[in-house]
């Protein structure tokens, strides 16, 4: 039983990933849509991966605590992407907070409860909870350690204060770059590692949804008004992860890496400020 690396989202980011650093270990495909995983594992099977395929709902603890499990009797898992999750233009504000930020605190916990000594875990957040207004000590404090089974009952997270898809979304985005800090702390006990990176446009299916969404103008504009001038690639999202996950990263734990061509430098002191 050798070294098992879980991809929770089978999308170009976890694939993109689990490519970097997937060689000689076997790859967990884990999607909602299984036939994502399937068509996914098909090209890592033709490229000289092992791979096996999973269903799983992020939102459902039985569901992960399953593939939890399923992963770690393959081996000793040693990497997880945790890279799944809805955007504002795809889902309901309540659906993205159970989904976005309830499902990560549980991937968190339940894979934080396996994860062999000396594994990382990567989990991918956004940009845009980097734009989201500052919270309150207590606010942070609470997204980062409640409970997982009380995070949605949190009073900033109720229905009448959360009204739009984007807030829940920048919200969710801002909870995961705390939990993962806070769970920094009981990943070591185990001697293992996580972090977050916070992508900014990065070409997918999801972002497209985005460009041709409610949002597409400002998303375009994002893009155009950014220092880089363009959108990031799922390719150069899985050069930052192979570092943090790999050899070279073992003195990184609890961190966030703001990777989006500069939009949110440019949103606060650029051409993109909403007072501009």
């Amino acid at each position: 039983m050798g070294e098992v690396v879980v991809v929770i989202g089978a999308g170009l980011i976890g694939q993109a990933i689990a490519r970097r650093i997937g060689a000689g270990k076997h790859v967990v495909l884990a999607d909602l849509r299984l036939e994502n995983a399937a068509t996914a594992a098909e090209v890592f099977r033709n490229a000289g991966f092992e791979v096996t395929t999973e269903e799983v709902d992020v939102s459902s603890r039985e569901s992960v605590h399953t593939l939890a499990e399923q992963a770690a009797a393959l081996g000793e898992v040693t990497a997880l992407i945790h890279a799944a999750g809805v955007s504002p233009s795809q889902a309901s504000p309540g659906t993205i907070l159970r989904v976005d930020l309830y499902g990560t605190a549980l991937v968190l916990e339940e894979f934080g409860n396996i994860v062999a000594p000396g594994g990382a875990a990567v989990v991918i957040a956004s940009q845009s909870g980097h734009r989201l207004h500052a919270l309150t000590a207590d606010e942070d404090r609470l997204l980062a350690t409640t409970p997982t089974e009380d995070l949605l009952g949190l009073p900033l997270l109720q229905p009448d204060v959360v009204t739009d898809s984007l807030n829940a979304y920048q919200l969710a985005k801002r909870g995961n770059v705390l939990r993962v800090r806070a769970e920094a702390v009981r990943w070591g006990k185990r001697g293992a590692r996580v972090n977050a990176i916070s992508p900014g446009i990065i070409m997918t299916p999801l972002a497209r949804d985005e460009l041709t969404g409610p949002r597409a103008e400002g998303y375009l504009r994002m893009i155009e008004l950014s220092p880089a001038g363009r959108a990031g690639t799922s390719d150069e999202v899985a050069t930052l992860a192979a570092l943090i996950l790999g050899p070279d990263g073992t003195f990184i734990t609890g961190s966030d890496f703001l990777m989006d061509g500069g939009v949110t430098a440019s949103w606060f002191y650029g051409e993109l400020a909403p007072s501009q």
